[in-house]
């Protein structure tokens, strides 16, 4: 089992910097950070968490910034997005921003990908939030385009163009894997189609968790692909969870952070490491 930590960076919490650097010291393979552009203040759309909206979704620095100041100072530490909110991004740029963060890394991106669930926030960046997935869809293969071709050209209904020039390349061959998030009815098609990994949420998917894995290792067999992995993301540090998972052959789990003054979030971080060696 592997075991990474996911937080968001905020302006109020632990430097990501000093975060990265205890993550490794503390043997997490990985870091994941989420992405929220901005907070529309109508909040016409509800929270999925059910509460108030919590502070850090309106203080979230940019997760490609920060995974590249992460990693400037570790050495092994993967960095992802969990998740990044693609129909909200120019594919072109974002196939940029993606592989230069591996290059510069040398490899260590993981690419979590979602279809968001704020409304107001995907209509302020164009996107038409009933369509969101077929954007990010067509996004998603116009960048791999771009990462695997030395001229690349894409022609969709939502992502259309000529042949281009872009490098970087991935350090990753033949790219970063694209974790895709979210549980809805259609989401293990998508991981089939242009997806490496699944990353569901803990707790959304419940006692399905374990038939929807067996369908995707099902799906992926008949579609003439390899066993898929999945991670399981935000979880508490709970051990009879964690056993659960591993049982139901879930590959990583994916510990949810406060984002807090380091004072407060390495002994927490100290903690989940104590709960994951147990199982490495």
């Amino acid at each position: 089992m592997k075991f990474g930590i996911q937080m968001f960076p905020t302006d109020y919490a632990i430097p990501v910097t000093e975060l990265g650097k205890a993550c490794e010291d503390l043997g997490f393979e990985s870091l994941f950070f989420p992405e929220h552009t901005h907070i529309p203040t109508s909040r016409r759309t509800p929270w999925p968490g059910g509460a108030p909206l919590p502070l850090e979704y309106s203080h979230t620095l940019d997760p490609f910034v920060a995974m590249g100041a992460v990693a400037a100072v570790t050495k092994t530490l993967l960095i992802g997005t969990g998740v990044c909110l693609v129909m909200e991004r120019d594919p072109i740029t974002l196939a940029k921003e993606v592989a230069s963060v591996d290059f510069l890394s040398r490899g260590r991106v993981l690419f979590g990908i979602g279809g968001g669930w704020n409304e107001e926030e995907m209509e302020n960046h164009g996107t038409k939030p009933s369509l969101r997935w077929k954007i990010l869809r067509e996004r998603i293969l116009a960048m791999k385009e771009i990462w695997t071709k030395d001229e690349a050209e894409y022609h969709g209904q939502f992502v259309d163009f000529d042949p281009i020039w872009s490098w970087p390349k991935p350090a990753r061959k033949p790219h970063p894997p694209i974790l895709i998030g979210g549980a809805g009815p259609r989401t293990l098609e998508r991981v089939i189609e242009y997806g490496d990994e699944w990353m569901p949420i803990g707790g959304r998917t419940g006692a399905l968790l374990a038939a929807k894995i067996e369908e995707l290792q099902g799906m992926a067999k008949a579609a003439g692909r390899g066993p898929i992995a999945v991670s399981i993301f935000g979880l508490g540090p709970s051990p009879e969870l964690i056993e659960s998972y591993i049982g139901m052959g879930v590959q990583r789990v994916i510990f949810g952070l406060r984002p807090e003054a380091a004072e407060r979030a390495i002994p927490a971080l100290k903690n989940y490491a104590e709960v994951a060696k147990r199982y490495s």
